[in-house]
């Protein structure tokens, strides 16, 4: 996987995503010294994640859309525009959540530890449920994340029962979506295609 990080990028999409990381890891510092150290922190989060959609082989265009939702998301925390607009944290969640949960599935199904659907009698409905499932289980890791962080960090941020639930509904909702996308989603960048192969990437 280490040359494919290395690897220049082969297009204009390609550019536009690695210019996305180098612009997250920039924003760990400025996000550390004008907010403080949890929100370089949660930036820093951001930019590891970012580099999963080259590594896995998404589509140039997947990846693009990946890092400028979780860079949206990450920066309207630190801003506070989830206090200050209350109804924003809804799309973010469904956006968010659905593309976090389909990278998580790819992930799990490159290392073995999910079947590969295209084995299974109704491929669609299997990875459609599996996603979903992983987005509620992200849903619910974030809502711990932003309980840690207003309890131990910044009481600024927005917790409460009927955001959390939101939250994870809006989420779960995404993931499904996801999920039943995955057949664009996995579509191999020409570049990766061959070590997708080797590294038993599905096909959908």
């Amino acid at each position: 996987m280490i040359h494919i990080l290395l690897r220049r990028p082969s297009g204009v999409a390609e550019a536009t995503a690695d210019a996305l990381r180098a612009l997250a890891v920039v924003g760990i510092v400025v996000a550390a010294v004008g907010w403080g150290p949890f929100s370089g922190l949660s930036l820093a989060v951001v930019a590891v994640l970012m580099v999963l959609p080259r590594l896995v082989g998404l589509r140039p265009s997947v990846d693009i859309a990946f890092g400028a939702v979780v860079l949206v998301a990450v920066w309207s925390s630190v801003l506070g525009i989830y206090v200050t607009t209350r109804w924003w944290d809804l799309p973010v969640h469904f956006l968010t959540n659905g593309l976090c949960a389909a990278l998580l599935y790819i992930v799990l199904l490159q290392f073995g530890v999910v079947a590969d659907a295209g084995t299974l009698p109704r491929p669609m409905l299997s990875t459609a449920v599996v996603t979903t499932a992983l987005g509620f289980s992200l849903g619910v890791l974030w809502e711990l994340f932003e309980w840690v962080g207003h309890t131990f960090f910044d009481p600024e941020i927005f917790v409460g029962y009927n955001d959390s639930i939101g939250d994870m509904v809006w989420g779960g909702a995404g993931a499904l979506l996801a999920g039943c996308s995955m057949t664009y989603l996995t579509g191999p960048a020409p570049s990766l295609a061959e070590p997708a192969a080797d590294a038993g990437t599905a096909n959908f």
